[in-house]
């Protein structure tokens, strides 16, 4: 079993910044890829970023340049900075591992983000 859990949500103004963090626990050996999706209202889970345990990173391109993933292997956390926020980034944001020979994901309990003036 893998858990985790989210933080570093609130509330900021268009332009502002923010940084999540997803600390793993559990069977975290197994996990070989880690990532952030969000889920704004009434609206599907989307890909936000991710990485793998080779470092490489993928972005969607409506984070691109704006977003930077990262990860501590020490510390067993990955980190989402967000910054030149805007309203469209208003939204729950989870984190996400893939662990070897499982086949389905898990998931946090999200951190709500908030971008307002």
């Amino acid at each position: 079993q893998v858990q985790l859990v989210e933080s570093g949500g609130g509330l900021v103004q268009p332009g502002g910044s923010l940084r999540l963090s997803c600390a793993a626990s559990g069977s975290i050996s197994r996990i070989y890829g880690m990532g952030w999706y969000r889920q704004a209202a009434g609206k599907q889970r989307e890909l936000v970023a991710g990485i793998t345990n080779a470092g490489a990173t993928n972005y969607s391109d409506f984070v691109k340049g704006r977003f930077t993933i990262s990860r501590d292997n020490a510390k067993n956390t990955v980190y989402l900075e967000m910054n030149s926020l805007e309203p469209a980034d208003t939204a729950v944001y989870y984190c996400n591992a893939r662990v070897w020979s499982i086949p389905y994901d898990y998931w946090g309990q999200g951190t709500q983000v908030t971008v307002s003036s």
